[in-house]
């Protein structure tokens, strides 16, 4: 494998025709302490350049829509479910309440007596029948009657009966002002030791009550909490339904929407993309064409003028008009430097060797173009990779280089450039490393891009073909540029 090598230097007396932009400079360190002397800041990747660029497809926007209603499944069963479960649960205590009123008034009032109050063996045991056979097994699964002193005068669970408790809030508003009270119990409390129930959870209600001679009594009843599941499953089931068949139909009335929608975009992808290629390809012709036209017109008009100009003043000269012969010769050069700098512009334009002779020519055109004092450009460049690079890649790369280069030329000072150009596996790596006054890419990479034309430059044309784009530098340091592209 062979690589070209190239080196174009100019003198101190030799002034600069080269672009002024902002997008970097380099530092005096060689080039390799300019790369281990800061770390890497990335201009633009793939992955962005990619994620920005790629179309939404019928693939993505489908799952993407599935996702969605899988999303809004999870939260309406969530919520939903969270919904049914307040519903049956003050469905649950409103039934409890009104059935604890009516066994108070069926049945627990007319089976009071006054021995119930003293403890009386007979009493207790004829009330208990009462209750067993009336009352539990139909979803009650504890019964209570309550002394306002606290003292359990009843309970279907012999150890609770004659025991004091402290009354709950809601035990003493009962009472006090006789009312109704229910809710869904946790049987945290100590009087509720002997409770049992579906879990740990029961529907607990609390109606007052009063003997043959007046005195108020507290009719306590635990319900079973599985009523309260059964019925929770029924709300949900059928508001699932309801909620699941919307949604189905919902998606069967979008999904049309959604993906003509997705056609029209697609469709205007296509033409912007086409509109863009159009003008990419109007520039390039028109660049093409003002290049012939300098090259054909201007430039060869200059040439005769300066071949005209330099013999008219060999002429004075041998015709002893010493003033004449150098006020022409001045002419001439001036005509020559103008040709230079023409000539230059015309490779800025438009590099004729890119198109017939690929990168690795135009980047060594590149470096004979340079005209600035104190700076020397070379080129380190594999031709193979000229094989691996199609035209519309080769185009943003040389971009790249120049611009880099340009860079180097306006900003760091007497300086040596290295342009490098290799493949690295299934990838090319450009760099360019100068040894100039560098800068602070990470200050300079965090300023608006518009701040900075040739930044820009720089990242608009790196995207353009999906490269990396790297740099680094420092002050006093050197610059680092380093475009990747993937040529897979």
């Amino acid at each position: 494998m062979t690589r070209t090598a190239v080196t174009a230097q100019v003198g101190m007396d030799q002034t600069t025709d080269g672009h002024r932009s902002d997008a970097g400079t380099a530092s005096a360190a060689p080039p390799a302490a300019a790369e281990a002397a800061s770390a890497w800041v990335t201009v633009t990747e793939p992955s962005r350049v990619a994620a920005e660029a790629s179309p939404l497809t019928t693939g993505q926007l489908l799952t993407r829509l599935a996702a969605g209603v899988a999303v809004v499944i999870v939260l309406v069963g969530v919520l939903g479910s969270l919904a049914a479960r307040q519903l049956s649960e003050r469905e649950a205590v409103n039934d409890a309440a009104t059935t604890a009123g009516l066994l108070a008034d069926s049945v627990i009032t007319p089976a009071l007596t006054s021995g119930l109050q003293t403890g009386d063996p007979t009493a207790l045991a004829a009330f208990d029948g009462v209750v067993r056979d009336h009352i539990l097994g139909l979803g009650v699964v504890r019964v209570k009657i309550w002394g306002p002193d606290g003292r359990v005068l009843y309970a279907d669970e012999p150890q609770l009966i004659g025991r004091t408790f402290t009354l709950s809030g809601d035990q003493q508003e009962a009472i006090s002002t006789p009312s109704t009270r229910a809710e869904i119990s946790d049987l945290a409390d100590s009087e509720n030791s002997f409770e049992t129930g579906s879990a740990d959870r029961l529907v607990e209600v609390y109606r007052p009550v009063w003997f043959p001679d007046g005195s108020i009594a507290l009719f306590e009843m635990y319900g079973s909490y599985a009523p309260v599941g059964e019925r929770s499953s029924q709300l949900w089931r059928g508001f699932a339904g309801v909620t699941l068949s919307s949604l189905i139909l919902l998606v069967v009335l979008i999904a049309p929407l959604l993906l003509s929608l997705l056609r029209r975009l697609r469709d205007q992808e296509a033409s912007r993309r086409a509109l863009l290629q159009k003008a990419i390809d109007a520039s390039e012709e028109e660049r093409r064409r003002i290049a012939a036209t300098l090259h054909d017109g201007p430039v060869q008009e200059l040439a005769a003028t300066s071949f005209t100009v330099a013999g008219a003043a060999a002429k004075a000269g041998n015709d002893g008009d010493d003033e004449l012969s150098r006020d022409l010769s001045t002419a001439a050069g001036s005509v020559r430097r103008s040709i230079r700098a023409l000539r230059t512009l015309l490779v800025d334009i438009y590099p004729p060797s890119l198109a017939s002779s690929g990168i690795v020519s135009a980047l060594t055109d590149l470096a004979h173009s340079v005209r600035a004092a104190g700076v020397t450009v070379s080129v380190d460049a594999d031709p193979e990779v000229t094989l691996a690079l199609t035209e519309e890649q080769m185009r943003p790369m040389y971009r790249v280089a120049q611009e880099c280069v340009r860079n180097a030329v306006a900003h760091a000072g007497p300086a040596a450039v290295t342009v490098t150009l290799r493949r690295e596996g299934n990838q090319v790596a450009l760099d360019v490393i100068d040894d100039g006054a560098g800068f602070d890419a990470a200050r300079l990479l965090s300023q608006p891009a518009a701040d900075h034309f040739g930044l820009r430059l720089l990242r608009d044309a790196a995207e353009s073909i999906g490269g990396s784009l790297q740099v680094s530098s420092a002050p006093a340091r050197g610059t680092h540029w380093r475009l990747v592209v993937d040529t897979s």
